[in-house]
């Protein structure tokens, strides 16, 4: 993983929420990780990642995202397995 997006990752978990997160990144971050990204109707998509299904929402007038599409993202990418915890233990196995 590149350090952009390693970097994002943390960012995305960081308490407090993180109000800097641009959506493009998020975008760039699900596809590096492999998630099958299909546009819904309005400003949300579908996407699949590790097997898990889920549909997120693009910022509606903004390129930012806001706190709750980052607690959304957060819970998406949890559930499908992909966490700076998780992460951590691919980079380092066993230690």
């Amino acid at each position: 993983m590149s350090h952009k997006h390693e970097h994002l990752l943390y960012a995305l978990f960081q308490d407090p929420i993180s109000g800097n997160i641009h959506w493009r990144e998020v975008e760039s971050l699900l596809e590096h990780l492999g998630a099958k990204v299909e546009s819904l109707s309005g400003a949300r998509i579908r996407m699949v990642l590790n097997g898990v299904e889920g549909v997120l929402h693009r910022p509606h007038h903004s390129k930012v995202c806001g706190r709750e599409e980052i607690k959304h993202i957060r819970e998406y990418l949890a559930s499908a397995r992909v966490t700076p915890s998780l992460y951590e233990a691919t980079k380092h196995p066993g230690g």
